[in-house]
């Protein structure tokens, strides 16, 4: 990496748990088994670190041993880090196993062992070259793969392309990665401001590159501190006010310092989107002015008419603020003219959709995420662990023992948040849920989702999901694609025919604000803005720290333009707490 400094930059928590993820998932593909030792090793000690409350610089080698989960070889390569800034290890396996061959792994039903029999027997090293194979029918003719292998891996790319994520990077991953760089660059001297624009300011699913916007009056201190940052893998360009670099895991990142008065223009600008940027330009030059990325100016004489915000240069405009994500020219300007934009979700009194350490995947205890809930002034919560037909899911006692505890917590909290004793359900292939009818009425609260038999027909995908729909004890239908963007497309669905379902049921549907889903889409969203179904915003947390995730629900809805009275759990307390605690009344 070029301009790198003498002295390795202070290693960070983060950049150890960035390691270890590198680690387990090039580990992964080395040795062509996910659960191998050495990967499992890595896992276990990325937990370990997320929970550590200690500095970890000032831990040695054999204090990190001390740590459960972290064995003698994981903590010398922690140590290693965080005195060179690199590990010697990892470097050998990133030279090895390319971004371009890591990026196989994002096709569905695409496993280590499958890219390391393609790249040893058909030289497969990106999706480019997979695409060749195809289309040569070469797949075909490996040994454990066959014609059915190959229409399976040519159908998963084509539902890559029909998403655009080939080569973009999800949301889940540029938006932390964006909130980093901002905090480490508010620290330099000097700078006034520091945020991202583009189109993760945006809030879309997925992102060509991480734009990044600091108001500075020196620029060269600010990019210092960029290209010394622990996941940098190297400078594409370094300017007087421009540096590009490009991070370990393949997400380009474009930084630009501009002066402070000319921040608003900047933001703006650099937001996009271009659409929307070309309409504004438009009504600019009908005014006799230009817009540009340096200030909203007259044509002849050059007098900056707004500059400094964008709030500013909207209002000379003749237009609202229309926030950044709405601005998708999908009508946005014409309503902010008319002062019609839509409303935003404003204040969010609970959530229904919330895991304990209960479940095989969940992180906090009972306790600590109602006391989280509370804390965000919820007036109802309800705990929905995985219920036995998951791999995470809870036996029958443990689920019982639960919902005695729930309702010895509720007399503690009084009337101050409804807490309800909830589940979620797997679908099964036929829309089968689990337990009995009988013991899914003892819950307070019911959701169903799917996560398994992803590769059903549109039929048998729309027939399992209503079929849950229509059953007395589901409320709530759960990250109805089951998509994981980036990584794996949305099941097959008949929407009109799942609207009708959850109309006639009267079955909310979720709008799920994990990142690495967003589901429902907005797309699907903005397909059911004339019909009568109810939203609920949650955040599928795993963890105390994760109920925040319902802001990025919320975000998804005012994206697609979904009207704050059709969310359930965004009207008044006692609406929610009435749709909450009565029985789902099917139709």
């Amino acid at each position: 990496m070029s301009d790198a400094p003498s002295e390795p930059p202070r290693r960070t928590k983060q950049d150890v748990l960035d390691m270890l993820r590198d680690l387990a998932e090039l580990t992964m593909l080395d040795e062509g088994d996910p659960q191998s030792f050495r990967v499992r090793a890595y896992e276990s000690a990325t937990q370990a670190i997320t929970a550590l409350a200690t500095d970890v610089n000032k831990l040695s080698a054999k204090e990190l041993q001390k740590i459960d989960g972290i064995g003698k070889s994981t903590a010398e390569k922690i140590r290693q880090l965080l005195d060179t800034g690199k590990v010697e290890k990892l470097e050998g396996l990133r030279q090895k196993h390319p971004r371009s061959v890591v990026a196989l792994l994002k096709i569905q039903g695409m496993g280590p062992k499958a890219v390391k029999k393609l790249r040893e027997e058909l030289n497969v090293q990106s999706i480019d070259d997979l695409r060749k194979a195809l289309a040569d029918h070469k797949v075909q003719a490996l040994k454990g793969f066959g014609q059915k292998s190959e229409e399976k891996f040519a159908h998963a790319l084509a539902k890559m392309d029909e998403q655009g994520v080939v080569g973009r990077t999800p949301v889940s991953v540029a938006l932390p990665l964006a909130n980093r760089i901002v905090a480490e660059l508010l620290k330099v001297k000097g700078v006034t401001h520091a945020s991202y624009c583009g189109s993760l300011r945006r809030f879309t699913e997925t992102i060509g590159d991480v734009d990044i916007m600091v108001a500075a009056a020196d620029a060269v201190p600010v990019m210092e501190a960029l290209t010394t940052l622990g996941f940098v893998d190297r400078v594409l360009v370094r300017g007087a006010n421009k540096t590009s670099i490009v991070t370990h895991r393949g997400t380009q990142v474009d930084l630009r310092v501009v002066a402070a008065h000319e921040l608003g223009a900047a933001r703006l600008y650099f937001t996009g989107s271009k659409a929307h940027n070309i309409k504004l330009r438009q009504r600019a030059l009908s005014r006799g002015w230009t817009l540009n990325e340096y200030a909203l100016s007259e044509l002849e004489g050059g007098r900056v008419v707004a500059c400094e915000t964008e709030e500013q240069i909207y209002e000379a405009l003749g237009l609202r603020f229309i926030p950044p994500v709405l601005r998708e020219d999908m009508g946005e300007i014409e309503a902010a003219e008319k002062g019609t934009l839509p409303r935003a979700v404003g204040a969010i009194l609970g959530d229904f959709h919330v895991h304990t350490d209960m479940s095989g995947d969940g992180h906090s205890s009972l306790e600590n995420v109602v006391a989280a809930a509370k804390g965000r002034g919820y007036k109802v919560l309800a705990i929905t662990d995985h219920a036995e037909g998951t791999l995470s899911g809870v036996g029958r006692q443990a689920m019982l023992d639960q919902r005695e505890k729930i309702a010895a917590m509720q007399k503690e909290l009084g009337d101050s948040m409804t807490l309800l004793a909830g589940v979620e359900l797997n679908i099964g292939p036929k829309g089968e849920l689990d337990y009995d009818a009988e013991f899914r009425q003892g819950y307070g609260f019911c959701l169903a989702s799917v996560h398994d038999h992803f590769d059903l027909d549109r039929t048998a995908q729309t027939k399992r999901v209503i079929a849950a729909m229509e059953d007395p004890c589901v409320k709530m239908i759960g990250h109805l694609s089951a998509r994981m963007i980036g990584a794996r497309p949305g099941i097959d669905l008949d929407m009109d025919a799942i609207f009708d379902a959850a109309e006639r049921t009267n079955t909310a549907l979720e709008i799920n604000g994990s990142l690495p889903r967003l589901d429902l889409s907005v797309e699907v969203l903005r397909t059911a803005r004339d019909r009568k179904v109810q939203f609920v915003l949650t955040s599928d947390a795993h963890h105390e720290n994760e109920l925040d995730r319902v802001t990025y629900a919320a975000m998804n809805a005012e994206r697609a333009w979904v009207d704050p009275a059709r969310i359930v759990n965004a009207g008044t307390a006692e609406g929610l707490r009435s749709w909450a605690t009565s029985p789902a009344a099917k139709h």
